[in-house]
């Protein structure tokens, strides 16, 4: 059984950072494409950013040059570095692969 489990999710000051972490367990990143979607109040979720399985990286066009998707095979663990953060960045951040959600972070960027 997939189980992916987000953290690092608070409360930060625009302009800040923060860096998410997702833990994945049942399942080999290696082999799968991983991506973080977010859902801010009243609005649908969206993609913020994929990493392939060789590695190959996408973004959002609002988080290009602040966010940065990374991971750690070896800790079976996918990150997401925030930086430069803006209150319109602030939703529920939600780990994903295939058809399998964690069951996400919630980061609020406010002053």
């Amino acid at each position: 059984q997939v189980q992916l489990v987000e953290s690092g999710g608070g409360l930060v000051q625009p302009g800040g950072s923060l860096r998410l972490s997702c833990a994945a367990s049942g399942i080999r990143f290696s082999f799968n494409d991983m991506a973080w979607y977010r859902q801010a109040p009243g609005k649908e979720r969206e993609l913020v950013a994929g990493i392939s399985s060789g590695d190959w990286t996408n973004y959002a066009d609002s988080v290009k040059g602040r966010f940065t998707i990374f991971r750690d095979l070896a800790k079976n663990t996918v990150y997401l570095q925030m930086n430069s953060l803006k209150p319109e960045d602030t939703a529920i951040y939600y780990c994903n692969v295939g058809v399998t959600w964690g069951q996400g972070t919630l980061v609020t960027v406010s002053s």
